[in-house]
């Protein structure tokens, strides 16, 4: 076996490793493309579903305005209360 046969079979085993290792690395790319693209998915989902979930300002100011009502009752009714004592005295 001459130098030049040598040469070229380690470049040739050079190459085979190499063009494997190159694969698995093409691979593995595109394994975490795909779970990437699935989680993307997930989260899309998510955010839907919590924009559905979000009080609408409506419901909010109509809440709000219903609490300051009874606030504004219990203050009139502790203003009542409190001009029976005094009054009293």
């Amino acid at each position: 076996m001459d130098a030049q046969t040598l040469i070229n079979i380690l470049f040739g085993l050079t190459a085979f490793f190499g063009g494997m290792w190159v694969r698995g690395i093409a691979d593995s790319m595109k394994e975490l493309k795909r779970a990437d693209a699935e989680l993307a998915d997930k989260v899309q989902g998510i955010e839907i579903l919590v924009a559905g979930k979000y009080v609408q300002r409506e419901e909010l100011k109509a809440m709000s305005d219903a609490l300051f009502r009874k606030l504004d009752r219990i203050e009139l009714k502790l203003d009542s209360k409190q001009d029976k004592v005094h009054g009293g005295q």
